[in-house]
């Protein structure tokens, strides 16, 4: 009895400790049979971006098919990845089905097709997979970015191609390792920031709250001053960044003034946008943000047999009363979180005349309209605030005459560090061919930081036709 209680301690220790011990990997993966799964036999499609450049393909050694991607960790989220050991994720996952050669039409097809892969005679082949990335701007999004935590996401407004999808920190999908695996790396490089990492959006979020005004009829004015704003001296006063910029400096700020909704907008001013939020109310700000698609997942890539969704965001309800978690929502503050991938959904939508169209990854999926989300009178007029922001406003050293930019600038305090970098924008901004959302974590201001790495990337875009 001893001996036995001894096995089955030991037994027990292997299988629930044994991810931890590199010897019992070892073994495991000397003596893994799912290498010889008869699956993994199947040469799979390759996967390409729009161009025809190769992501991924099938080679075959010792007698096993192994994946390659050659671009490695700059499409590791997006392409994702296939092993024997540790599954299938990205479009790997989703399209497993087409990339495996489709589904068998009957049984006679099911039955030929499990005798080719058992007895080895003829192996069989998968069909290729076509993405609308577009590989030369996705590698500068991934160099631009690959020694921060981030993410870049680019989509042509009008039909809803996504040309880059990028996450920092990434992984190399040809060396997936055991320690990748353990939870330990506390960068989280299997996180795609770009649809599933939630954040608070900053001065951003102020798209929203211009369009809610817009819509509104909105033509008055608020007093910015270096008092700030509350609803109640029992919180802490929202102010600009120009009164703690000033403060760090040893001086003082006297404020913007008494300023309209346009100078608000270029300047991003908190001090404004919050009283703007507060004037307009909790109803009105809800139903704006239902219609915006906020708290939903959105799928950017289908298959009958897997899907992958975008998150937009997370919005918890709040009470009426209120009216200071009001004012910090109103600028991106608070309980607002959104993706990097939503930001430029709704951009898409007022560079597009208000129409909001589902991201796609795949070239041939249908184009799918998710439906207007404000009218074309009202997307145009944002459209200009948005351009006066680059012109004249926190965006302006991003400014060109070759090319027009319009956007946002962002800079989201967060409980974690340092202020994160956001920028969002598009470009030509008299004809929008393509819409970039900049996301950097603890980058500091967006003006600084995540709007001169946009405007890379959309000189980039013009220099290899991506703006025509």
């Amino acid at each position: 009895m001893i001996v036995f209680g001894g096995i089955l301690i030991h037994q027990a220790s292997w299988q629930l400790f044994g991810a931890s011990r590199p010897k019992f990997i070892a073994f495991m993966q000397l003596h893994d049979r799912r290498l010889y799964n008869p699956a993994h036999r199947i040469q799979r499609g390759r996967i390409l971006d729009h161009h025809g450049a190769v992501l991924a393909y099938s080679d075959e050694r010792l007698g096993h098919v192994f994946r390659i991607y050659p671009m490695g960790e700059a499409f590791a989220h997006v392409v994702g990845y296939n092993h024997p050991w540790y599954g299938s994720t990205g479009m790997e996952a989703v399209a497993t089905a087409p990339l495996n050669g489709g589904a068998p039409a009957d049984l006679f097809e099911w039955g030929q097709r499990g005798r080719e892969l058992l007895t080895g005679d003829k192996r069989p082949s998968g069909r290729d997979l076509t993405l609308t990335l577009d590989a030369g701007l996705q590698r500068e999004a991934f160099r631009l970015l690959q020694h921060e935590r981030g993410a870049v996401i680019a989509i042509e407004p009008t039909h809803g191609a996504i040309r880059a999808l990028v996450s920092t920190p990434s992984f190399d999908p040809n060396r997936l390792e055991p320690a990748l695996f353990a939870g330990r790396d506390t960068t989280t490089p299997f996180l795609n920031r770009a649809t599933q990492g939630l954040y608070p959006p900053g001065s951003v979020y102020k798209i929203v709250l211009a369009l809610l005004a817009i819509e509104n009829g909105f033509v008055g004015s608020f007093e910015s001053n270096s008092n700030g704003f509350t609803t109640s001296p029992r919180y802490r006063a929202i102010r600009d960044y120009e009164y703690y910029l000033a403060q760090n400096r040893g001086g003082t700020w006297a404020g913007h003034g008494r300023i309209d909704l346009a100078t608000a907008f270029s300047r991003s001013s908190n001090v404004f946008f919050a009283q703007l939020g507060v004037s307009l109310g909790h109803e009105s700000f809800y139903r704006i943000n239902e219609r915006l698609l906020i708290n939903q997942q959105i799928p950017i890539a289908e298959s009958p047999y897997g899907s992958w969704s975008m998150r937009t965001g997370s919005l918890p309800p709040l009470n009426p009363s209120d009216r200071y978690g009001l004012a910090q929502m109103s600028i991106g503050q608070g309980q607002v979180l959104v993706t990097p991938a939503y930001l430029a959904l709704i951009t898409a939508a007022i560079a597009n005349g208000g129409l909001a169209v589902r991201p796609r990854l795949v070239e041939n999926d249908t184009i799918e309209v998710l439906g207007p989300l404000t009218s074309p009178d009202h997307a145009m007029r944002l459209s200009h605030l948005l351009r006066r922001v680059v012109t004249e406003g926190t965006a302006r050293g991003i400014a060109r005459d070759h090319l027009p930019i319009a956007g946002k600038t962002g800079t989201a305090e967060n409980a974690g560090g340092a202020a994160h970098s956001w920028f969002v924008g598009f470009a030509p901004a008299h004809r929008p061919r393509l819409v970039i959302a900049v996301l950097i974590e603890h980058g500091g201001a967006g003006s600084r930081v995540a709007a001169p790495l946009a405007l890379r990337l959309f000189e980039h875009a013009a220099a290899h036709g991506l703006l025509e």
